[in-house]
């Protein structure tokens, strides 16, 4: 069985598509209608090492909000399904990732409980739109929901940067290659990752 989900959410806001294949090789397709938020995407798929299916639909016309958010949500569901019952992963993985003038750290532990923590954004991000139509404050958001829905723990940190754009996409390629490193086969583990057992809440 390869290491896969796919999952469909339809609302009246949105209607999104995620497929993963954690044993991918980087290869996506991804269309939201919000341009910044699949090239963010894009760079998950290949800094993960994912293969990443992503096609949604929704009411950008009035904001990016809803479906970026319904996303966040289908990935993390999708991630939580490719999973599976987390044998033989390596569970931890942290990255930090420079863009030019910033820096970001992300920390994982595919627990199976969720929690998020993000700080570090300096205080402009919260009112700065990249390229007219990605909002920078949904980036907590964004991480949260995946958190959320993936069960893993994730701590997304920042630690220096002046252009928002260079710091959100620090901070997505840090969760991509913490996510991939927590994913990750360990050939000397059997069973899942923890003295319970389990790996789950």
């Amino acid at each position: 069985m390869g290491r896969t989900g796919r999952v469909e959410r339809v609302t009246k806001e949105s209607s999104v598509l995620v497929e993963i294949d954690l044993d991918g090789t980087g290869r996506t397709e991804v269309a939201t209608g919000v341009p910044f938020f699949d090239h963010m995407l894009d760079a998950v798929g290949k800094h993960g090492a994912l293969d990443l299916v992503v096609r949604a639909s929704g009411d950008v016309a009035i904001d990016a909000h809803h479906t970026v958010e319904d996303v966040a949500i289908v990935f993390g569901q999708a991630l939580k399904q490719a999973l599976g019952d987390k044998s033989g992963i390596r569970r931890f993985g942290d990255a930090w990732i420079p863009m030019d003038e910033a820096l970001a750290q992300a920390v994982v532990d595919v627990s199976g409980r969720p929690y998020c923590v993000h700080t570090g954004e300096p205080d402009a991000m919260a009112g700065f739109v990249v390229g007219g139509h990605y909002p920078t404050v949904l980036n907590r958001h964004v991480f949260e929901s995946i958190a959320f829905h993936a069960g893993i723990a994730l701590h997304v940190r920042v630690t220096g940067g002046r252009d928002p754009h260079h710091i959100t996409e620090a901070e997505y390629k840090a969760m991509a290659r913490a996510l991939r490193a927590a994913t990750e086969p360990d050939p000397r583990l059997e069973g899942p990752a923890s003295t319970k057992g389990v790996l789950e809440s």
